[in-house]
């Protein structure tokens, strides 16, 4: 039987595109709208962003589940300590790709990086608390059809 604390590459794949893909969506023609940019730009810079997200995502949160094992209570502040973490890193990585891509200053990119910050560090902390959640009710309910099986 799978334990809960393992978390596969694949699982941790699944995770992230699930979390990019939503976040594109959102994402893309809100700060179009906003920035009275074309779609196609935010959308180029949303994906480009987002690729370099889930490869972050991934190592980020394999480190973290080093650290607070998934069996262990995740607390709200844990919770927004995981997702400052996450969003201040990944500012760093991203504020020059998108300064690259706007054709815009690094202050201007970091306007644009805060605006997406105030989206995703709320995002962040619900999505995973949301993902957790369920793959606790699919674990418990796979450990109870097994159960079943054995007696």
């Amino acid at each position: 039987m799978k334990s809960q604390n393992n978390r596969s590459l694949s699982e941790r794949i699944v995770h992230a595109v699930g979390f990019e893909v939503i976040a594109i969506g959102i994402c893309a023609p809100t700060a179009a709208w906003l920035m009275n940019k074309p779609l196609f730009q935010m959308g180029a810079l949303a994906i480009m962003l987002s690729t370099v997200a889930m490869v972050w995502n991934i190592i980020y949160n394999t480190g973290f589940d080093k650290f607070y094992p998934p069996s262990r209570k995740r607390t709200m502040p844990l919770r927004m300590a995981h997702a400052l973490g996450f969003e201040g890193g990944f500012i760093l990585i991203g504020l020059p790709l998108a300064a690259w891509m706007l054709n815009v200053t690094l202050l201007q990119a970091l306007m644009v990086e805060i605006g997406f910050f105030l989206f995703f560090l709320p995002y962040t902390v619900v999505y995973n608390w949301c993902y957790d959640w369920l793959r606790a009710k699919r674990f418990q309910s796979a450990t109870s059809r097994e159960m079943k099986k054995q007696s």
